[in-house]
């Protein structure tokens, strides 16, 4: 008998991709695997990708979390690795706690799963400490990015940050650019590249070939969320074509 699974994922309002890109990760693993998942969001107001806005926005998840509940999902995903970021250090901690009490609270308890987090510790599962890193925000918010990343333990030897103010327009970007991206970063002696520091910013369909082009494993904000949220549902963390972190390996 197949085991049916119900995502959760607080959304920021103007996110696209995460309602893509995770599906489509968990859709390749329903071809090799007898788990089914329907997909459940719950949002927050956000436009422009700014500190500000971003702080008012995380005032929201708490109510995402309750809502969510209501559905009685079995996993919930904090959907925006920025927001938690910007936050200040070790602040994904924090929030996936308070996030979790909520649904307890509300008799619907289910594990809470941040994109930030899971970045971080999809990090330290495949044993990365050097890293190469891709980020669409302006240059502020991802200096903020690489500064927490390096607070977790990690050495950041090389990033670029796109620039993008829009959020809309981060999901528009097209991923087929991202190979000719990393080629300008210095990639030879890092352990692994985080082809999209954010969970907004497609890079699914390119994972594949980057890491044919540099022999380096690649992780994305979204990589990390399914393995984080495969392992709390104790699911076998596989999904192909995924990158390194889903290939079984780990």
């Amino acid at each position: 008998m197949n085991r049916n699974f119900r995502i959760g994922q607080i959304v920021p309002s103007s996110n696209t991709t995460m309602e893509t890109e995770i599906p489509a990760m968990l859709s390749l693993r329903e071809q090799i695997r007898p788990e089914r998942f329907t997909f459940h969001s719950s949002r927050m107001r956000m436009k422009t990708v700014q500190k500000d806005e971003l702080a008012a926005m995380d005032g929201e998840s708490d109510r995402c979390a309750v809502e969510l509940s209501d559905a009685r999902v079995d996993v919930l995903g904090y959907a925006c690795l920025v927001a938690i970021m910007a936050m200040g250090h070790g602040y994904h901690r924090r929030s996936q706690e308070r996030l979790t009490a909520h649904t307890e609270k509300n008799e619907g308890k289910a594990p809470v799963i941040t994109s930030a987090g899971a970045l971080i510790d999809g990090l330290k599962v495949i044993g990365a400490k050097r890293i190469a890193l891709v980020a669409p925000y302006m240059l502020p918010l991802t200096e903020l990015v690489v500064d927490y990343i390096r607070n977790e333990g990690f050495e950041v030897s090389d990033w670029t940050a796109l620039q993008i103010p829009d959020n809309l327009e981060v999901g528009r970007h097209d991923p087929s650019r991202l190979p000719a991206i990393v080629r300008r970063l210095k990639t030879d002696d890092v352990d692994a590249i985080v082809l999209s520091a954010c969970v907004q910013m497609p890079s699914l369909p390119v994972i594949a070939q980057v890491e044919a082009m540099t022999g380096k494993p690649v992780i994305t904000a979204a990589v990390a969320t399914t393995y984080a949220m495969l392992k709390a549902l104790d699911l076998e963390p596989i999904v192909p074509g995924a990158g390194a972190l889903l290939s079984g390996a780990y």
